[in-house]
């Protein structure tokens, strides 16, 4: 199988969702990563942020995936990761979403 992955809010967590003053591994979905990878199935990281946003993520967290990439619509692939709704692969998993009704857009962005 060939299985995706996106970075915020999937395999990291923001500052915003945890408090910290970093963005944090979120190991409970590394774990399904590995579960994967381990098991030999095609692994993609990619996301909304581009193709060299995803791959600084995926070497930070040293996941070693097949390909790092956009992130977009791809019936090849057999299942997405993700924190929002989406449709991008032929089966699509939405993840736990830490804090979800703190704001992710930065401060000077946010209207008044």
């Amino acid at each position: 199988m060939i299985i995706a992955f996106d970075i915020d809010d999937t395999l990291i967590l923001p500052p915003e969702a945890t408090g910290l003053d970093r963005d944090t591994p979120n190991y409970d979905l590394l774990n399904v990563y590995w579960f994967f990878k381990r098991l030999g199935h095609t692994i993609i990281v990619w996301s909304g942020g581009g193709k060299d946003y995803a791959q600084m993520w995926g070497e930070k967290l040293g996941l070693q995936a097949d390909e790092y990439r956009m992130k977009e619509k791809d019936l090849n692939i057999d299942v997405a990761f993700d924190d929002c709704i989406i449709e991008l692969a032929k089966v699509n998993i939405r993840v736990k979403r830490w804090n979800n009704s703190v704001s992710r857009t930065p401060p000077h962005l946010r209207e008044v």
